[in-house]
């Protein structure tokens, strides 16, 4: 894709998507996306009308739940995976801020 084409295309944050868009990327049904975000494995945006608009980094989410659900775990057990693997995110990010202050000392 060349850069042209790249600069128009929404940031992995911005959310764009309609549920039923979200859906057919996923490969899911609607009532699945609803399920899941019922069992909080999904928190998409909500438009001024309360429409549910789902962003890139929701779409890599859901491609991850997919995945454990394939694999057999059930939605309690992908809800605390996906709890750790958020909290390990945000400590890996934390201890980068902080060798980067102590580096810059």
């Amino acid at each position: 894709m060349d850069s042209d084409r790249r600069d128009h295309l929404p940031g992995s944050a911005r959310a764009v998507y309609a549920i039923s868009v979200a859906a057919e990327l996923a490969g899911v049904g609607i009532q699945t996306l609803r399920l899941y975000e019922q069992h909080g494995l999904l928190t998409p945006a909500r438009s001024a009308g309360g429409t549910r608009r789902y962003s890139g980094d929701d779409l890599a989410r859901l491609e991850r739940i997919i995945s454990l659900s394939g694999q057999g775990i059930n939605l309690a057990g992908i809800a605390r995976i996906l709890e750790l693997e958020d909290a390990n995110t945000a400590l890996t990010a934390e201890r980068d801020h902080l060798r980067r202050r102590q580096e810059q000392s």
